[in-house]
Order: structure tokens, then sequence, then C-alpha cells
């Protein structure tokens, strides 16, 4: 038959599809039949319906059913058969009469777009490095030492001292007070508690609070005023000044361990000592700096390839990325235990733009990757494998594991052919080198 495509704007098109009802009748009888089977019927055992009550009552479900496979599998036929490239699901649509001699559908679709790879020769990214010095590792020790500290009373002797002479509550003091706020004299939801432990510094209470508190011993008490921000969480107390008093119950001073070979066992270093510890603290910030400066790169060469190509974004496609990004979203409120998170209102408008992005970019790269041969081969999806188990403790079994699993070993390809991408751009692309520290690196968006 003679496919009629109708084409109704830069991506939307239509196409006519005909065929007999005659067609359908050796169809349209197993299907009854089928029915029939199942069927339950006062007055008769199952399946022993007669025909003509079985028609009766499903005949017309039958005949719609039997159309729309008709159509949606004569649609596939046709457009595989006229090479046409669809961006996804078509909308079927009767045109005829469910008994009518001759059955019409229309069907409307998308069809993917060409796209229009622009001259990357004309783009710009910034390429960063930088160096781990010593610094950078006693900062990483620090961060380290941090995660054991422990607290002696000020003023009591121990093990490891008294934390000196000055007993009032210091910068990085843990205290426990108890404390009551009041607003126009009266107590206000919250405002209230007994052995309330902070540390000071770490920015967990309002910076009035903290200085308040600063300078006091345990055992001593204070009073002052305390002006909430407008845009504070607790709604009731936003932009209002509340009376406090604080008294504090204990100042407890912060112990961090030495950096020695005690340290560094405790880290899991068992041959080595502090060198060796410094030297695997070192190893672990190259690979953070490896992966933030490829991180980097990766964005500006997307955001590049994307200012530079021109296509139109198939509706459906975005539709699709909505519904899926909304899913995701629900997901993620779910193992955040947030309540009814299932049943959550999730507007798909709010993913449009992201959807959209995501959608034109993924169509770039498929055309490009394609156009330029970049898939990921076999060989660089297991050098990958090999670089990321080496950091392992059996390299062996964590490349089983990868290899054991199809969404592990498709994630792996797709980091691959991003790299692949990237290599591709910047081969063409006029690429700045930028030097800077790795506190500046670390700032980068």
């Amino acid at each position: 038959m003679a496919v009629q495509i109708e084409n109704l704007g830069q991506l939307d098109r239509k196409m006519t599809l005909e065929f007999a009802r005659a067609d359908l009748a050796k169809a349209r009888e197993a299907r009854l039949a089928k029915v029939g089977k199942t069927m339950k019927m006062a007055g008769f055992r199952p399946g022993k319906v007669p025909k003509n009550i079985v028609e009766k009552q499903y005949g017309m479900q039958v005949d719609f059913e039997i159309q729309f496979d008709k159509a949606s599998e004569l649609f596939f036929e046709l457009s595989q058969k006229e090479g046409i490239l669809l961006a996804g699901q078509p909308r079927l649509e009767p045109k005829s009469e469910l008994d009518a001699d001759k059955i019409v559908f229309d069907a409307f679709f998308e069809v993917l777009p060409e796209v229009k790879i622009g001259d990357f020769s004309k783009a710009e990214v910034a390429k960063y490095s930088t160096t781990i010095a010593d610094a950078e590792i006693d900062r990483a020790l620090d961060v380290l030492r941090k995660q054991q500290v422990h607290y002696h009373p000020r003023g009591e002797a121990g093990p490891h001292g008294d934390g000196g002479a000055n007993t009032a509550a210091q910068a990085g003091d843990q205290v426990v007070i108890d404390f009551v706020g009041k607003i126009d004299g009266v107590e206000f939801a919250g405002g209230k508690a007994e052995n309330f432990e902070y540390v000071l510094g770490e920015g967990r209470m309002l910076p009035e609070f903290e200085a308040a508190t600063l300078g006091l011993k345990a055992g001593e008490s204070k009073s002052f005023p305390l002006s909430f921000p407008a845009d504070y969480h607790g709604k009731d107390v936003a932009g209002k000044t509340a009376e406090f008093t604080i008294t504090v119950k204990k100042v407890n001073w912060a112990h961090l361990p030495a950096v020695d070979d005690a340290f560094a066992l405790s880290l899991g270093v068992t041959e080595g000592g502090v060198a060796k510890m410094r030297e695997e603290v070192k190893e672990n910030l190259e690979r953070e700096v490896k992966r933030r400066i490829t991180s980097l790169l990766k964005n500006e060469v997307m955001e590049q390839i994307d200012k530079n190509c021109e296509l139109d974004v198939p509706k459906s496609l975005v539709a699709s990325e909505q519904e899926r990004l909304v899913q995701s979203a629900r997901q993620d409120l779910m193992q955040r235990g947030i309540p009814n998170a299932k049943d959550a209102p999730i507007p798909v408008e709010m993913f449009a733009e992201q959807a959209t992005k995501r959608v034109r970019l993924g169509l770039i790269l498929g055309d490009l990757v394609k156009q330029q041969n970049l898939a990921a081969t076999a060989d660089q999806i297991k050098a990958e494998i090999e670089e990321q188990a080496a950091t392992y403790e059996d390299p062996k079994e964590v490349v089983r594991w990868f290899y054991s699993n199809p969404n592990r070993l498709k994630d792996i390809e797709n980091l691959v052919l991003e790299d692949n991408v990237i290599k591709y751009f910047t081969s063409l692309a006029k690429v700045n080198e930028k030097v800077v520290s790795f506190e500046e690196l670390s700032k980068l968006n």
C-alpha cells in the first residue's frame, strides 16, 4: 500500500493507515475464543458460554483491541520500510466505525531531528591543574584528626593534660548548657533545653548565641538579647528578638590525636608509619584532584558542544525524560524517609528545562559518537575497570564485580564514551591551561 505521511511541523508527522476489516476475521475469532474460555456466567460452566453470548458481551471490545493492534503493527512495519527514525511512540486515532469494511487510523508521531554539528575549533574551554604540596597533606590530616577528636573537662588533670589554666569556654570547646528564651516575657516553643551540647565555632548556633557563651566558665550564667533572622526556619520567631538566659554546666576542651605511627595505624596503615600515611593521603588527594579536573572539563565541554550545535528537540522525548526525573525525585524522597513521598504531588513542569537540556545533549552526543566513531571499545572498558579496581585491596574481585552486572558495565561504558567525546572535542577546540591552588580548585563550579 502507498504510505501517506503528512508533515505537521518541524518534527511532527501524521501517517494514515488503512486496512480491510475482513483481514482481521481470523484474529477476531481467535480473540473471542480466548475470552470465552475464561468467561464466567451464571448457569454455564467456565468456558462453556455460547459463542453468541460471548459475541454480544465482548464483540465491540475485541473489535476495538484487534483494530488498534493491527494499526500499531502496520505503523511500525511501514515506518521501518520507509526508514523513519521515530522519536517516541505514536498516538493512534481511529477515523472509521468499528464495523466499517475499511478501517482507517491516523498515527501522530515525532521523528528524530537532524543535528547540525558546529565548528568546535572556534570554541574555548579551560583545563585546570594543581599541585599537591605538604600544606594540602597537612590540611587533610587535620580533617582526619578531627574525626577522632575527644573531649576532656577544662581544668581537670588527665592523661592528655588539663587544657590549660584558662577554664573559660573557648572556640573549639564543647559546652553543655541549659537555656531558656522568652519573647515579650513569654517562653516560646523550642526556646528551652537542658543539657544541650554543641561545639563553639561549628556554626550550629546563631552567632549571638555562640558569642554569649564564649568566656563563660562551668556554673556561670548570662542573659542576652538575640534577634532571629527574618528567614529563620522557625516561622513563629523569625524576625523577632528574644531574651535568652544560659547556664554553662560543662566546658570541655578538644584533644586531637598526634600525627604519629599510632595515628597512622588507626587509619589502617600497618607498615611505614607517618611517612607511608602521608604518601597514601597524597595519592588520595591526587585521585580527588583528577576527578575534579575531569568533572570541570566535562561540564565545560558539554556546555560548549550544546552551544555549538543546532537541532529541534522532540516533545515526546522531553515528556518521557520529565516523567523519569519525577520518578527519580520521588525515589529520593522515599529513601530519605519523607512522609507520604510515594503519593506526594511532584509537578512535571519543574523539570521541563532540565529534561529539555538532557534530551538535547543526548541527541547531539548520539549523533557525534556515530559520526566520529567515538563509541567505547571493549579494551577501553577493560582498562577503565582495571584502573578503578587498582585502588581496592582485591582488584581481581572488583573486576569480577563489574563484569557480573550489565548495569555496572553500562555505567563504565558511558564513562569511557564521555571521555572519548572530551578527547575529540579538546583536540579541536582551544584549551586554556589554568594552574590553581587546591583550595581554588575545590571552590570552582
